[in-house]
């Protein structure tokens, strides 16, 4: 099937769809609308379980069972906060952040952050390719021939489709996270403890506790992830009459995003925690232990589910980098347009999943080390880009009647504190993990 076909697929079903909600009542018109404009915020806060994510995530069940599920009701809500803001900028101006940046702060603050947006989010597809050679090798499939077949795919797809195909594509990743689901159900967990520890909140003062506290955190909240939402909201042309509904897009998103991190948590915690396995860190090395406590089929869901994962996020962390620069220095970005005219676009996502997917594939890489550096890289640049954010949202001159609320400027500052305290906190265990040079 050539993308001609899948063009016209994709038209014919989005066309009786929208024609059938248009055709009765308010709420089917409504619905209609959703669907025109629902995407970006599904996508952008679920690729956020990649590689690094999932690892952290079973780390977490793993060494503290279901003690942290709490943490994911006030996440929730910081991860919605902040992902609103930006998808409000993007369709009230109609610009990505990175383009805000520069003719709000000038060229040097958007040098800083196109820099620093770099570095880590290179380190960030290093990490995700990463995954894909460990879920490949639970499947049997050597590394040397996984990653390079991951890095033509995910290239072909960008730069062969439209926003359209490639979003479509996207959504259906999205749904591919459910192999968790299977794989909690799979590991027949104590429901009504999990239930209980969610809304019951059980904090440690332990310094591992905290550490990992912080982790869920600094792995759920990233900058890339503002810079790809604004932008997607913007290339897809979503306006400000299409507000609510992009709204409600990020809504979905954020509480999808944690209902899988829920499952994950919770098929970790009932089969490597209460079987004793509480020092695995590693995402493929959890599936692998779970065979003999869950079953096949539960590894296997696990190793899927990270495949998936592994591929959506090195997909668009490189887009989100090539979105950032391009943005910031002026020039042509984004999938609807072609090689010759977004170069500069189409050439830094290219050096990127190159880059990426060689790093992995040298014997030996201390890949450790890099997830750490993207890891401490993410934290000096979250504060500071949620900064930048709140600035610019609240700016009258951009943003007319849509700046932030004082009760919305409270709820959003705090959260923003309390990320930069945490984060900090993050990137001291990662200096301090690198220096000693134990893998964390």
């Amino acid at each position: 099937m050539n993308l001609t076909t899948i063009n016209n697929l994709i038209d014919r079903i989005r066309g009786r769809t929208l024609t059938f909600f248009s055709a009765g009542n308010q709420w089917r018109r409504r619905i209609a609308l959703f669907l025109a404009v629902i995407g970006p915020g599904i996508i952008t806060s679920n690729v956020d379980n990649d590689a690094g994510g999932i690892a952290t995530y079973t780390q977490a069940g793993s060494a503290y069972g279901y003690s942290l599920l709490w943490s994911l009701i006030p996440m929730t809500i910081a991860l919605y906060v902040t992902m609103e803001m930006c998808s409000r900028m993007g369709v009230i101006t109609g610009k990505g952040l990175s383009d805000l940046i520069r003719e709000e702060f000038g060229f040097r603050s958007t040098f800083f952050v196109m820099i620093t947006g770099f570095l880590v989010d290179l380190g960030n597809v290093v990490a995700e390719f990463a995954g894909v050679a460990a879920a490949a090798q639970i499947f049997g499939v050597s590394k040397y021939i996984a990653v390079p077949l991951a890095a033509v795919a995910v290239w072909v797809l960008v730069l062969k489709g439209t926003y359209r195909q490639v979003e479509v594509v996207f959504l259906i990743a999205c749904v591919f996270y459910l192999s968790y689901l299977f794989s909690a159900l799979l590991s027949h967990p104590d429901w009504l403890l999990a239930a209980r520890m969610t809304v019951i909140p059980t904090i440690h003062f332990d310094v591992s506790y905290l550490i990992t506290l912080t982790a869920l955190v600094g792995t759920t909240i990233a900058p890339w992830q503002f810079f790809y939402l604004q932008a997607s909201f913007v290339e897809k042309k979503v306006g400000p009459r299409q507000y609510p509904q992009a709204r409600l897009d990020v809504l979905l998103g954020s509480i999808s995003c944690m209902i899988i991190v829920f499952f994950i948590i919770i098929c970790t915690a009932a089969t490597l925690h209460a079987s004793g396995l509480t020092n695995i860190t590693d995402a493929g090395e959890a599936a692998k232990a779970l065979v003999p406590l869950a079953g096949k089929w539960a590894a296997l869901m696990f190793a899927f589910g990270l495949l998936n994962a592994s591929l959506f996020a090195a997909t668009i962390l490189p887009l989100s980098t090539a979105h950032v620069i391009c943005e910031g220095m002026g020039f042509e970005a984004g999938i609807d347009h072609k090689f010759r005219e977004a170069p500069a676009f189409y050439w830094l996502y290219t050096i990127l999943i190159l880059a990426g997917a060689g790093i992995v594939m040298i014997p030996n890489v201390p890949l450790w080390k890099i997830f750490i550096f993207s890891q401490v890289g993410n934290g000096v640049w979250l504060p500071i880009v949620v900064i930048f954010i709140l600035l610019l949202v609240n700016r009258r001159d951009l943003m007319g009647e849509h700046t932030n609320t004082v009760a919305f400027n409270v709820v959003a500052w705090i959260t923003a504190v309390a990320m930069i305290v945490l984060t900090f906190v993050l990137v001291g265990q990662g200096i301090y993990q690198w220096v000693r040079g134990v893998p964390g």
